[in-house]
């Protein structure tokens, strides 16, 4: 009799309660399998450097084989290489040939410290293991991590310049987080929540192993589900369960650690809130590093249905890295399949062993292929879901998710432009908000801002220079000790004390110093130094080592603040020693405070700075409230949405105007991060926009043409850079930089030196518009304008007319905040009583409401044939490919005016006559000029701008030359200036000349 239909049952009932019972006790069913041998090479707190199979040391034994340094996320266990011995990555790499090593960085909770760990201390570590290993082997080290292990190898190369590297393999390791993030989360939205969660969730609490463990089955809830049933399942068949026995006890409960954190809360803020394993410039112990300056041949493998190292993220490498060459290798399997299980020992690690060996010579690996280049804007979303529960449910699932996948792909992209509009204007309205509410007994300054920054964010990057980062905290310190210094010298509230400095941080923490004091800060360029400082009334200066000689010529006190690489100042050497006064050793905490001190004491009204600039080749100082600088940073703050995850690139002296108020006073109302650097250079500007990632670049005029015009320049690969912000680019300069930077953006200003009236271009739409007033600042309005007369024209009934579209007017601005004494002030202008300050600047207004600067009323060129404005013209042919800057000005011959203009050609360039004629013959307002010739260069003064003295000096252009050119009334066109031409034009003689050649 057959009892099997009974006995088979009863079996399987038996078997499943048996192994279900050592399940329980034990926590597992017993393999019998033992880990591979390791030995470790070096043991500290922080991490222990493990390597497999320690090949024999006697002489004779086998050549070294190439090493490869695999590296574990934090949250999981270095045992993640050695699951399995026969299938694990330690025994597949060894069999091939590979020296396998492992850095255990520990489980941080069984560690004296481990949970104030944060992720540089890995990065670190990681480049201390490198090497060792190359010290070991006498060989450059493949260094191979998974997920965040991955980043961490790419952080490590970068930190350490790929130095001692052959190569770099990343499994399912995201680099441009925000392409792609986990359960499609939009960038936006995971960006904001991870900055929070930063600064006051992980800022306490740590992540214990089983959190990490359950958040990461959570992940794809599915795919642990139908885990989990299926050992259920064959719960009874022990053969069929040992094989993935290991596997299954390592991610139930073996493999997980615990997350320090300070580690935590560096990842969110640094890679996702400011992505700056994109962008470049994250920290690592105080140094900035960027991906960048990786060189070494990068592999990603990558996961087709990752949704943790989603594919997008992952292939960010490409752009990140635009010096490495960067492969990648596609395998159909999830984050954790790329390098555990069936497909990793069958297909990852034999690839991963033939990479190695492809690198030192033998045949490259099958599937592995250049990776594509990386568009710069992702669509939000990168494994969908479905594709997901494709990968482990069935096909009518597959079609359920398909169709909620594309509704909601639908409602992502219909609602992606609102979002980003929201989160613009959450951060932009109280900034305006808080501007409106500024009178004149509004407490604001420069300090003042500083020091709210200090308080909400003291762990925040404040200054980057020579590759360090400074935090607001210690900034704010050191701006409280030079304080204590400057009273301990004598210096009191409203003095005025002149700053001759380089732009380092010195110089922006004596400039906040003053402004914290209530002193006033007088800005001195170096050039006109003596007459600067007559003008600024300056009783003493502070000045940085470099400049001590220059200023104590002055014969006024000198106060050496900073020293750059060296503080000895040899004042033995001086016979006026007392007239200077090394701020550096005065101690600031002996330094009794007097009763009159109150820090920050400024009001709106108050002077804070005073700047310089050229009027006709005179120096004119140039006084800023506390309101004119509160209304330049907060409009920039705003116009350029600058956030804490910009940075902002000071490349303008923070003695010009721009820098003070554009720039500095924009990052420092952002929250920002203020990059420093030490000079305009193409290969520097390169190299420190990628180095601190810097998302913003500060300029004046033509600054940015010693960059991309220098024949060095080359820019490869991507950038962070998303705008540009000053103010007077000429128009053909900012068309070659936006090509240049794409898909970067200028944002071009106009301020007054009174504040009272400042525009902004910010959808850099129009390129040479000034745009449109900034919210926040005074109402502005143009009074028509007789050009010829230089007079204001009126309505019949004695107001002031209004401009027409396109009319050229004065602009004119009506007062908020304090008045300059100097200013042109009109009264009774559109209404009557009401109060006007003419900015003395002409402008039209097109018919959609955008402003373009057409000359300042002084300047206009009054030819026979009607005005010339030099800023229409100079618009104008700037705008022809060959042009590279331009300058019109006026010559007297006669007795009466002409207007030439100076073109300065790119190289190769050359202007067609038929060409010049058509950017000529319909300016939007004025004449064309009387002659237009080309110079061999154009000279550019202190603050980029041409400078126009030695070009009018030289009056008319001689006949004969190749490119030179006179205007033919007659005829409306531009013709080759002969010598008779010539002859006509200086002795003012009416008529036509006949051309020759």
């Amino acid at each position: 009799m057959d009892f099997s239909a009974v006995t088979k049952p009863v079996e399987r009932l038996l078997a499943t309660a048996q192994n279900g019972l050592e399940v329980l006790r034990y926590g597992g069913l017993e393999t019998g399998s033992v880990p591979s041998p390791f030995q470790i090479i070096q043991s500290v707190p922080m991490y222990r450097l493990r390597r497999y199979f320690p090949p024999d040391a006697r002489p004779g034994a086998q050549d070294p084989r190439p090493p490869v340094l695999m590296v574990h996320p934090m949250m999981m266990s270095a045992d993640m290489w050695d699951v399995t011995r026969d299938d694990g990555a330690v025994g597949i790499l060894h069999a091939a040939g590979i020296d396998p090593w492992v850095i255990d960085f520990g489980s941080p909770d069984k560690v004296e410290g481990g949970m104030q760990r944060n992720l540089a201390d890995h990065v670190v570590a990681l480049s201390e293991a490198i090497d060792i290993v190359k010290e070991v082997t006498g060989r450059d080290v493949h260094l191979a991590g998974y997920s965040q292990g991955g980043m961490f190898a790419y952080q490590a190369a970068a930190y350490r310049r790929s130095k001692d590297l052959a190569s770099i393999i990343a499994f399912g390791s995201p680099v441009d987080t925000l392409a792609a993030l986990p359960m499609n989360l939009p960038a936006g939205v995971a960006a904001g929540a991870a900055d929070f969660m930063a600064d006051h969730v992980f800022s306490r609490i740590d992540i214990p192993g089983w959190l990490a463990r359950t958040g990461f089955q959570m992940l794809d809830p599915i795919k642990t589900a139908q885990s989990r049933l299926e050992f259920l399942r064959q719960l009874h068949d022990r053969e069929a369960l040992l094989p993935r026995e290991q596997q299954r006890r390592f991610l139930s409960s073996d493999g997980w650690i615990a997350w320090s954190g300070p580690a935590i809360a560096e990842l969110l803020k640094q890679f996702i809130a400011h992505n700056r394993m994109m962008t470049g410039g994250f920290s690592v112990h105080g140094d900035l590093v960027t991906l960048s300056d990786i060189d070494c041949p990068i592999l990603a493998v990558v996961g087709e249905v990752d949704d943790i190292g989603q594919p997008a993220a992952v292939r960010g490498i490409k752009r990140a890295a635009p010096d490495a060459d960067v492969y990648e290798y596609l395998i159909r399997a999830g984050h954790f399949g790329l390098v555990v299980g069936s497909k990793a020992s069958t297909q990852t690690w034999p690839t991963v062993a033939q990479w190695v060996k492809w690198l030192g010579g033998e045949q490259m690996p099958e599937g592995v292929v250049p990776m594509g280049s990386q568009p710069a804007d992702h669509p939000e979303g990168g494994v969908s879901f479905s594709a997901r529960v494709t990968h482990g449910a069935t096909a009518a699932t597959e079609m359920a998710f398909g169709v909620a996948r594309s509704a909601a792909d639908a409602l992502v992209t219909a609602n992606k432009n609102a979002r980003t509009l929201v989160i613009e204007t959450a951060r932009t309205l109280p900034r305006l908000a808080r501007l409106g509410q500024v009178n004149d007994h509004t407490r604001i300054s420069l300090g003042r801002i500083m020091s709210e920054q200090a308080r909400s964010a003291p762990n925040g990057e404040a200054l980057l220079f020579d590759g360090r980062v400074h935090t607001y905290e210690a900034v704010d310190r050191r701006i409280n000790n030079v304080v204590h210094g400057l009273i301990d010298v004598g210096v009191r509230q409203g003095a005025r004390v002149g700053v001759l400095m380089d732009t380092r941080p010195s110089a922006l923490v004596a400039i906040a110093a003053l402004s914290r004091l209530g002193a006033v800060a007088v800005l001195l360029p170096e050039a006109d130094l003596a007459e600067a400082a007559r003008l600024g009334g300056v009783a003493e200066i502070i000045a940085d080592p470099s400049h001590l000689d220059v200023a104590r010529a002055l014969g006024t006190r000198v106060l050496v603040l900073g020293g750059g690489e060296s503080r000895d100042l040899h004042l033995e050497e001086y016979d006026d020693v007392a007239s200077v006064v090394d701020m550096e050793k005065i101690d600031p905490d002996v330094v009794e405070l007097p009763g009159w001190y109150r820090p920050n004491p400024g009001l709106a009204r108050d002077l804070a700075f005073v700047a310089f600039s050229e009027v006709g080749g005179e120096l004119v100082a140039r006084q800023i409230t506390n309101f004119r600088w509160a209304l330049s940073a907060f409009g920039t703050a705003s116009a350029a949405n600058l956030g804490r995850g910009d940075t902002v690139y000071c490349l303008t002296p923070l003695h010009h105007q721009s820098g003070l108020l554009v720039s500095l006073g924009g990052a420092v109302v952002g929250g920002s991060r203020i990059a420093l650097s030490r000079g305009l250079q193409p290969d520097r500007f390169l190299q420190e926009i990628r180095q601190y990632g810097v998302t913003v670049v500060s300029y004046t005029w033509a600054m940015l043409r010693e960059v991309i015009d220098d024949p060095s320049f080359s820019l490869t690969g991507s950038h962070p850079v998303r705008l540009f912000i000053g103010s007077g680019m000429p128009a053909g300069l900012w068309k070659r930089v936006v090509d240049v930077f794409e898909p970067a953006q200028v944002v071009e200003f106009f301020a007054t030196t009174d504040g009272q009236a400042v525009l902004a271009n910010v959808s850099g739409a129009k390129i040479g518009s000034k745009g449109r007033p900034l919210p926040g600042s005074g109402t502005v309005e143009l009074a028509a304008y007789d050009a010829d007369d230089d007079l204001i024209l009126e309505d019949e009934q004695g107001f002031v007319r209004k401009a027409e579209a396109n009319e050229v007017g004065v602009l004119l601005a009506h007062p908020r905040g304090p008045v300059d004494p100097t200013a042109v002030v009109k009264r009774g202008v559109f209404a009557p009583a009401d109060t006007w300050v003419s900015t003395e600047f002409l402008f039209r207004r097109d018919e959609d409401g955008d402003y373009w600067l057409v000359d300042n009323r002084g300047a206009v060129i009054r030819t026979e044939r009607g005005p010339v404005f030099a800023t229409s013209v100079n618009d104008a042919v700037g705008r022809l490919d060959a042009v590279d800057m331009s300058v019109t000005y006026g010559v007297e011959e006669a007795g009466r005016q002409l207007a030439v203009t100076a073109l300065a050609l790119r190289p190769g360039g050359s202007v067609p006559t038929a060409d010049l004629t058509h950017a000529l013959d319909d300016l939007a307002a004025g004449n064309p000029p009387d002659v237009v010739h080309v110079v061999a260069d154009m000279e550019l003064g202190a603050s980029f701008r041409p400078v126009i003295g030695p070009l009018r000096a030289a009056g008319i252009p001689k006949a004969g030359r190749r490119n030179c050119w006179y205007f033919d009334a007659d005829t409306g066109t531009y013709k080759k200036l002969t010598a008779a031409s010539r002859a006509e034009l200086v002795a003012g003689a009416p008529g036509d000349a006949p051309e020759t050649d």
